[in-house]
């Protein structure tokens, strides 16, 4: 496998190609056999000298393999991604299941992305009454939350890392990279200490570092591409609370952040060649994945090509049980508007109806 020394040069300017005209995008195929520059050797090496020690970048196996955190484990959760709406759909989800007799924090290891970091995060402190009872809150106000997370008309360096996010092909460290740095030169209007104010109320967090053991959430790291997994060893050694690592994972291109994790400016786990992070849980006995959609249909944020389906066959080639919760979206719906706070709340209740029973059974 290529190393990312190798990858940073031998794959720059590919990402943009699918935005390019035929002829540009026949220029780059062509640079991309060019072997890499010495600056983009020198660059490449500089960072692999000043990054690799912090221990916040994993690369996401082309292989099914067993994970170093997981093995061992008996019971897993997954729980992805989906702006706002999603957030709340935990919100009535867990209190669902709750009411049911469904302990999810009986859950080993808790992977969370975007919106699954916030309510995973919530879930394991101890602070998921009152992020429910603040999106129950603001179903009933949703123009309070929209002064608070802002999603107004973009403006062109936003809809350059919009329409970046959504016209790559590919999961690969080129196309991520091509993102990243779209996101970091958007003038978002939600950004920096705005993003860090929503982060502290969404998660409880007091800013004491990382209160729950057992939680992992993914980002993207948008000047190398890697992925960035935090958990609460390499939270310590880089001074990462557990708000800023919420708020990372959900730092959308174009919309929000990037948001700092240790030194690195960090964009959504979402926007990965993973759809939800299960090699994460590779390895333990059983796990619950717990994902908006399949990866290719529904309400996406990202156009990066995902498969849940293929995630979890490669879950069960290392002797892991998968249960797979699909949430779905009502069709044509906004992850990013309030206004879809209460009607998601709703179905989130109503599904954990359905979906208590079956999870007793799994996890017993």
């Amino acid at each position: 496998m290529l190393s990312r020394r190798n990858l940073f040069g031998l794959t720059a300017g590919l990402a943009a190609a699918s935005v390019a005209n035929p002829f540009t995008r026949a220029v780059r195929a062509a640079e991309a056999e060019v072997p890499a520059t010495e600056a983009a050797r020198l660059a490449a090496s500089i960072s692999d000298r000043l990054f690799d020690g912090d221990g916040l970048a994993r690369a996401v196996p082309d292989t099914p393999t067993v994970s170093d955190f997981a093995h061992g484990l008996d019971r897993t959760l997954v729980l992805g991604g989906g702006g706002e709406y999603y957030v709340a759909w935990y919100c009535g989800f867990f209190h669902g299941l709750m009411e049911r007799g469904v302990d999810l924090t009986a859950a080993e290891m808790v992977v969370g992305t975007s919106a699954g970091s916030y309510a995973g995060s919530s879930l394991l402190s101890g602070r998921f009454g009152q992020l429910r009872t603040e999106f129950e809150f603001f179903g009933h106000f949703p123009s309070l939350f929209a002064k608070m997370a802002p999603v107004s008309a973009p403006n062109a360096s936003q809809k350059r890392a919009q329409e970046i996010n959504f016209s790559v092909k590919d999961g690969s460290p080129a196309s991520i990279r091509a993102i990243g740095h779209a996101a970091l030169a958007a003038d978002n209007h939600l950004n920096g200490n705005g993003v860090e104010r929503l982060a502290w109320l969404l998660t409880g967090d007091s800013r004491t570092g990382w209160p729950a053991a057992k939680m992992f959430t993914t980002a993207n790291d948008c000047y190398t591409g890697e992925r960035i997994v935090v958990h609460q060893d390499v939270a310590k050694r880089n001074g990462i609370p557990l708000a800023h690592a919420a708020a990372a994972s959900s730092s959308l291109p174009g919309v929000i952040g990037p948001t700092q994790l240790g030194q690195r400016f960090c964009m959504d786990g979402g926007i990965s060649k993973t759809w939800a992070h299960t090699d994460l849980v590779a390895g333990s006995k059983r796990a619950v994945v717990i994902t908006l959609t399949n990866g290719y249909e529904g309400s996406l944020l990202s156009g990066i090509p995902h498969d849940i389906h293929k995630e979890l066959a490669a879950l069960e080639a290392v002797g892991t049980k998968a249960m797979l919760i699909i949430a779905g979206t009502p069709p044509g719906v906004n992850l990013l508007d309030p206004k879809q706070i209460a009607p998601a709340l709703r179905a989130g209740y109503e599904r954990a109806a359905t979906e208590a029973p079956k999870i007793k059974t799994f996890w017993a």
